[in-house]
């Protein structure tokens, strides 16, 4: 399995086919992040179709190519908040997340969104290992080849994943807590 950085070099070396590769290792992951961030399965393929002609037209400003999925997540979470953005200027709601917040109280919606936006805060090298791993499916070892570091920088990057995560949730699980008391 070739690494990212020579997909990319290909491509920007007049090879675009080179380009499927990429799209075929990243495609589920970023669907997966896409539709946690929209709440929507067919707007998060839309978005990712978006994101992926994106980078590829931008691929000549990515500075480090070793780095392509962390670029990628930055530019699908701009074409996430810009479909957010679009829907809203629509004031068009979706029926299933009404019926799906009224069901659930509205309660996992927003954690939910809290574990989303924590995500999305995460620094580039930490949200990439969480997202391949966790909306990807992938395994540690499958991490350490895909991103063509060693398994243990993949658990100790996962392990400090898991701790800036809890910092920033923290006071959200307080907060529950403190309901459930009541």
């Amino acid at each position: 399995m070739q690494a990212d950085e020579q997909h990319v070099r290909a491509c920007l070396n007049g090879r675009p086919a080179d380009y499927r590769h990429l799209v075929e290792r990243y495609q589920s992951p970023l669907n997966n992040h896409l539709r946690a961030r929209l709440g929507n399965a067919d707007e998060a393929i839309e978005a990712a179709q978006e994101t992926f002609v994106r980078a590829y037209f931008g691929l000549s400003k990515l500075r480090k190519p070793a780095s392509f999925f962390s670029w990628l997540l930055g530019i699908a979470d701009r074409v996430a908040k810009e479909c957010r953005r679009d829907a809203g200027r629509r004031e068009r709601v979706d029926c299933e997340q009404l019926e799906s917040a009224e069901s659930t109280g509205g309660r996992d919606a927003d954690t939910d969104t809290s574990v989303t936006e924590a995500v999305a805060n995460l620094p580039d090298i930490y949200r990439e290992v969480i997202v391949l791993r966790f909306y990807g499916g992938r395994s540690c070892q499958e991490l350490s080849c895909d991103l063509d570091v060693p398994l243990g920088t993949v658990t100790k990057r996962l392990s400090r994943a898991y701790a800036l995560l809890r910092e920033q949730l923290g006071p959200m699980e307080s907060e529950s807590e403190s309901e459930v008391s009541r």
